[in-house]
């Protein structure tokens, strides 16, 4: 990261107001604190990058207001932003050197843990994985899971509607997070805080902030529903012909086990094939290859036979041709399966630039949105390596692009734009979303908008003018300029 040009620095005005506001130590500025402002200007792909006029890091939310105030009155936009694990550069600030980058990262407060109404009550820069641990320490757990789960944080997974593995049983934070406390773009703070299942009182303010990625303010806390802990647990790796034979698996698992069903992911003969490439320890459990896999996951808290029922799932798969082949795991063998899943995004950074595609369309199209795309796809550029994988318990595939064998990287982005929109123009025929759980951010703001009716563009436009009408919070990200 460069140093910033003297007129492109934060007016010195700012400066001083927002350092007795957070301290020294939680001011960075361009020139003093390079080395340290860099991890802030870009995401953990090194995808997108900006250039922050400064990261300010509060350390509860009486300072965020103050410094989103102290922002709000020099016309100064904030860009919030939490773990940094975002795919579609939604929290990360842009070129002009302007902005200012918020981190909520000091925020890492456990407010409250109530077990009897199954909630908890956590401050925004909690990582994921310290929630998980401490709804353990009290018998319970929170359900949301994802690779990203040791470093992202809950107010990223509340501003991005995070889906993860267990979306078909507990669904994502839409399902899972009950208040909200919230800074406004005027520096307001809305008490949001209540753990209520039902509150007829007006308009969810809760699931306005859900999914808005920053642009309505700035989530500080959030009271997240907890369920009975499942102990008992089944996994199965599974070999599948093709994806029609996945989608009705589901159905067989979900006739079987009913509410147990906790995960079922899939992941294509190419997405294995780069796990095994990039992955140390990881190993195919099957000898031959196969053009689809299944992970299927049952829990219980009770005393069910969840390795039973798994195990009439199989039979009954078997009998109507759904698996060709099939291995039940279970502790440090299930933890391996779980690892070729989940080391999937990670691998493909080994094989240079990669597309991501969040996509979703109806469970009953996976397969024939997947041949549809990668027919059109294989138009477009001959040899594309198409890295599917997914939870098809609620349509949500990850159909990501990596290049050819033996092409360069600027070679294969070249092709980038035509490839993105391919994909995008396949989801647009089988009615399905663009993004299931990353979010927009830049990267698919306007691709969005193209696909969206001027009436919902509308709504979400007035939508963000009623609670930023001066354009400060996030500026850039989500909707496009009208």
């Amino acid at each position: 990261m460069t140093a910033a040009d003297p007129d492109d620095r934060p007016d010195a005005a700012l400066l001083a107001a927002l350092t007795p506001i957070v301290g020294g130590r939680g001011v960075l500025v361009p020139g003093a604190d390079d080395d340290r402002l860099a991890s802030y200007a870009t995401d953990w792909r090194g995808a997108y990058a900006g250039r922050p006029a400064l990261v300010v890091l509060p350390r509860t939310t009486a300072e965020v207001a103050e410094v989103v105030r102290a922002c709000a009155a020099a016309g100064v936009a904030v860009v919030p932003q939490g773990g940094g694990t975002g795919l579609c550069g939604g929290a990360v600030p842009d070129a002009s050197g302007r902005q200012v980058v918020l981190s909520t990262e000091r925020l890492r407060g456990v407010r409250e843990v109530d077990v009897a109404n199954q909630t908890v009550t956590v401050e925004a820069g909690v990582v994921l994985a310290d929630v998980q641990r401490v709804a353990r320490e009290h018998g319970l757990q929170f359900p949301l899971s994802m690779g990203s789960e040791g470093r992202c944080t809950v107010g990223g997974n509340v501003a991005t509607n995070a889906g993860g593995t267990a979306v078909l049983r507990y669904g994502g934070m839409r399902a899972l997070t009950l208040g909200l406390e919230v800074v406004l773009p005027d520096g307001r703070v809305w008490e949001g805080l209540r753990g209520l299942r039902k509150d007829n009182t007006g308009y969810d303010l809760t699931q306005l902030f859900l999914g808005s990625e920053g642009t309505l303010g700035v989530v500080t806390a959030a009271v997240l529903a907890l369920h009975p802990a499942t102990p008992r647990r089944a996994t199965a790796w599974v070999a599948l012909a093709d994806l029609a034979a996945a989608t009705a698996l589901l159905g067989t698992v979900r006739a079987v086990a009913g509410e147990r069903v906790t995960s079922f992911e899939v992941m294509s003969a190419q997405s294995l094939a780069i796990v095994l490439a990039h992955v140390p320890g990881t190993r195919d459990p099957f000898a031959t290859a196969h053009p689809w896999y299944g992970l299927v996951e049952l829990a219980d808290g009770g005393d069910a036979d969840v390795e039973g029922l798994l195990e009439q799932v199989l039979q009954e798969a078997v009998e109507h041709d759904q698996v060709v082949d099939a291995v039940v795991a279970s502790g440090p063998r299930a933890a391996a399966v779980w690892a070729l899943r989940e080391g999937i995004s990670e691998a493909q950074n080994g094989e240079g630039p990669s597309l991501k595609h969040d996509v979703s369309v109806a469970i009953s199209a996976l397969p024939a949105f997947v041949a549809h795309a990668d027919v059109a796809l294989a138009e477009v550029l001959p040899g594309v390596r198409v890295v599917s994988y997914g939870h098809v318990g609620d349509g949500n595939l990850h159909h990501n692009l990596t290049k050819p064998v033996g092409w360069t990287d600027e070679a294969f982005l070249a092709h980038a734009d035509r490839l993105t929109a391919t994909v995008y123009a396949s989801v647009a025929a089988f009615g399905g979303s663009i993004s299931a759980e990353h979010g927009l951010g830049t990267a698919k703001r306007d691709a969005a908008a193209a696909q969206k009716s001027p009436v919902e563009l509308d709504l979400q436009r007035a939508l963000k003018r009623a609670v930023d009408p001066a354009g400060l919070m996030n500026p850039g990200k989500v909707l496009a300029a009208e």
